[in-house]
């Protein structure tokens, strides 16, 4: 999502949008995952259903890519993570990177999750 003002933490990004606050520019980008297990990948991840969700089958870090075809400004990011859900698979740290490419990623802010 993309916004033209700053945004609390903790705002439904839902109704952000519907105020015109924000735009979700996610269908904008091309979205790949480290691992996924079947029928709980990208789709998943991305279907504003909280009783759907990404799980990874692999090694950490356990990563999603999202690049975009052109240079795009991203003000907002927001996750959903619900740790009484499934605390074995909530994250504790996410971190965020820009780059030109993958190789080029640089971190430019990191979030480390109490529950």
């Amino acid at each position: 999502m993309t916004t033209p003002n700053k945004t609390s933490p903790g705002a439904d990004p839902k109704q952000l949008e519907r105020t015109g606050t924000v735009w979700d520019i996610g269908s904008q980008a091309f979205w790949s995952l480290s691992s996924c297990k079947p029928g709980f990948g990208v789709d998943q991840l991305r279907d504003d259903n909280l009783e759907s969700y990404w799980q990874s089958d692999g090694s950490q870090p356990y990563l999603v890519n999202i690049q975009f075809r052109r240079k795009t400004t991203v003000k907002t990011l927001c996750i959903y993570a619900d740790y009484k859900s499934d605390e074995s698979y909530t994250p504790s740290k996410i971190s965020a990177k820009v780059g030109n490419n993958f190789h080029n990623l640089q971190e430019i802010r990191s979030h480390i999750l109490h529950f």
